[in-house]
């Protein structure tokens, strides 16, 4: 690859997150060539569309970088082909249906040199990183995660985000612990969770979990799924010196009643930066703290069953 021309980037998995998001954030960066997709029912208009992976890369071989944005439970086998064809991956979230997916997959890039980036868009969020830096300096005493959303509204009629494997609410609150564990100073473990599940459901509807960390800092987060009228994505953390408040799922930040000048970047630019750069230099960033969460959420939860859910 010349180190002036362009990354020739292909997306795999074609859907509303990839023309809302991944489309507009790659045509305005200089750093990619947008050269090709894959997708078993959607294209993406100006280049050349195939159904599947394997195809691409049969018939264009000069692509040297895939964006997967297919549902986690397909995400593997699409990045286990890139990868053993020598191509940097881009990893939408969650990056995988489990972690030891994940695990063979970070091997697997450093066997074919090659990046792999374990994208967290949440963590790219205005208020992310003046957070990190103000808990730092003045370390958190508690902490409450309130995720709560319309799934009719962000995700309707998609059935695969309720099949074993879909995250079912962890798909949004996953965004919440990615934040969650970018901004607090130590890290914290489950101690408890209660796992709602619709009992025609396979994904669980709503979360309550409950974490410590070694000096017992408690935290606590809610993730619901039926929430109607103003949606929340709030994360409210004690200090000695007051209060932080994150908000609107990390754009807006308070600071001991205060709300603090922010610069308005948006998620998925960063995004693409970050990939370029680890791409130009050959590095990886592969970071699985949100999904061990969710993974030891469904270990240690207890399941409920609730009413059925129907869009």
């Amino acid at each position: 690859m010349s180190t002036t021309s362009p990354i020739k980037l292909a997306i795999v998995g074609v859907g509303k997150i990839v023309h809302d998001q991944h489309v507009p954030a790659i045509t305005a960066n200089t750093d990619f060539a947008l050269v090709a997709s894959a997708s078993r029912n959607n294209t993406i208009e100006g280049i050349p569309g195939f159904k599947s992976i394997e195809e691409m890369l049969a018939a264009m071989p000069e692509i040297e970088a895939v964006s997967l944005c297919m549902p986690p439970q397909y995400r593997h086998a699409a990045a286990h082909v890139a990868l053993t064809a020598g191509k940097h991956v881009f990893l939408e979230k969650p990056p995988g249906a489990t972690l030891s997916e994940v695990a063979d997959l970070e091997a697997l890039a450093a066997a074919n040199g090659v990046s792999l980036f374990t994208s967290w868009h949440s963590r790219y969020a205005p208020a992310v990183q003046p957070a990190k830096a103000y808990l730092a300096a003045h370390p958190p005493i508690n902490m409450q995660v309130t995720w709560k959303e319309d799934v009719r509204h962000w995700h309707p009629n998609q059935d695969w985000i309720w099949q074993a494997g879909g995250l079912g609410v962890f798909d949004p609150g996953i965004n919440a612990l990615s934040i969650v564990t970018e901004i607090l100073p130590s890290l914290v473990f489950l101690t408890g969770a209660t796992l709602e599940f619709p009992e025609n459901r396979d994904a669980p509807i709503a979360a309550e979990l409950h974490f410590n960390n070694a000096a017992g800092v408690p935290v606590h987060a809610e993730f619901d799924w039926r929430q109607t009228g103003k949606q929340s994505w709030d994360i409210v953390v004690g200090t000695a010196q007051g209060e932080v408040k994150l908000s609107d799922g990390g754009a807006r930040l308070w600071i001991d009643g205060k709300e603090q000048p922010l610069e308005k970047e948006a998620e998925y630019p960063s995004l693409y930066r970050r990939f370029a750069g680890l791409v130009k230099s050959g590095g990886s960033d592969v970071d699985v703290a949100p999904l061990r969460h969710v993974a030891d959420a469904f270990m240690l939860g207890k399941r409920k069953v609730v009413d059925a859910f129907h869009d």
